[in-house]
């Protein structure tokens, strides 16, 4: 079962879907709540709220998925797993949003990476934990290439995520090159500048409501964004400073 976003009429779709999980996908037959696997489900794109032209944050399709968990909890006493969560904060976004990078860059390596987006708990939760993961990576790189020269190590070193690519037959082709991943909240979206960030992330991480996945832990320093700005044409002003850059008149 894939699912990609939410839908227009959501009790139909939970209908549905629901049937097919409890029918192990032979619509024909009666539920099975008993059963003793479950179909896989991949589901993308898992923001709670999205911003449109209403004053008020809209229902995202990780609403949806909230009511299709709790549907299923209900009928089966059981956790809906997953096969896999794709879009952000997935790492596996980021790395193929920056094969996507190279790729517009004439398959020329890129060395920094700018996240801009206006939810703390998909785009800057994603962009910081990517930064934690090209920062590991570049530590474990050296440091096998250090044992490596001295002869007292392997030719090739992985941590968990290259492994899981590698399982799933795509690590030569997302493999990254940058070394870091800079992420940037605008006030134009989700978040509101009026409800100002905690001046201490670990003493507010108890009291805060985590609006991201149940998959996903809220980790304070994963949602605390590196900058702040109005907008996206402020962002790139920004990424342009941050380059030494001066744009086109």
């Amino acid at each position: 079962i894939i699912l990609f976003g939410e839908p227009i009429r959501w009790e139909t779709n939970l209908q549905l879907v629901i049937d097919v999980l409890l029918t192990n996908g032979n619509l024909c037959s009666a539920y099975q709540p008993n059963l003793c696997t479950q179909l896989p489900v991949l589901a993308c794109n898992i923001d709670l709220m999205w911003m449109a032209e209403a004053p008020s944050p809209r229902f995202g399709h990780g609403m949806f998925l909230l009511c299709l968990e709790a549907v299923y909890r209900k009928l089966t006493g059981r956790e809906l797993n997953y096969r896999s969560l794709l879009g952000k904060p997935s790492l596996l976004t980021y790395q193929y949003a920056e094969h996507l990078l190279r790729r517009q860059n004439n398959n020329t390596p890129v060395s920094t990476v700018y996240a801009i987006g206006d939810n703390l708990m998909t785009d800057i939760y994603g962009a910081n934990q990517y930064n934690h993961y090209l920062a590991q990576r570049h530590v474990a790189t050296t440091t096998a290439a250090k044992l490596v020269a001295q002869g007292t190590g392997s030719q090739v070193t992985k941590g968990p995520a290259e492994e899981e690519l590698g399982s799933a037959g795509c690590e030569s082709q997302l493999s990254s090159t940058a070394t870091q991943c800079f992420s940037i909240l605008v006030c134009t979206g989700v978040y509101n500048p009026r409800s100002p960030l905690p001046s201490d992330q670990n003493a507010a991480v108890n009291q805060m409501v985590f609006h991201g996945h149940r998959d996903f832990l809220l980790e304070p320093g994963l949602v605390e964004p590196g900058h702040i700005v109005e907008d996206v044409e402020a962002a790139v002003d920004l990424v342009f400073q941050q380059e030494g850059l001066n744009p086109d008149p």
